[in-house]
């Protein structure tokens, strides 16, 4: 699988320090191995797609899994408040 990113989270990513920076994408390189890690929350389906959440410290990655393009595409970061 591979991971996209929308214009949301890739303008997020650029506007953050280098070690958030750093920690956001090195978690994103573990979902190609595992999409669902154990700490990934369900949150809701939209088209037939489900959409997950990770934490990673107070910032929160929201993201789709397409299973028939094997894509995994990041559709919002952001800290917890803005995020949902």
């Amino acid at each position: 699988m591979k991971v996209e990113f929308s214009n949301q989270s890739s303008k997020f990513l650029k506007r953050l320090e280098d070690n958030l920076r750093t920690r956001i994408i090195q978690k994103l390189k573990l979902l190609k191995e595992n999409p669902i890690p154990s700490d990934a929350k369900f949150i809701r389906r939209e088209n037939n797609e489900k959409v997950f959440r990770i934490r990673i410290g107070k910032i929160r990655v929201l993201y789709k899994i397409k299973e028939t393009e094997k894509v995994i595409l990041v559709s919002k970061i952001d800290k917890r408040e803005r995020v949902y």
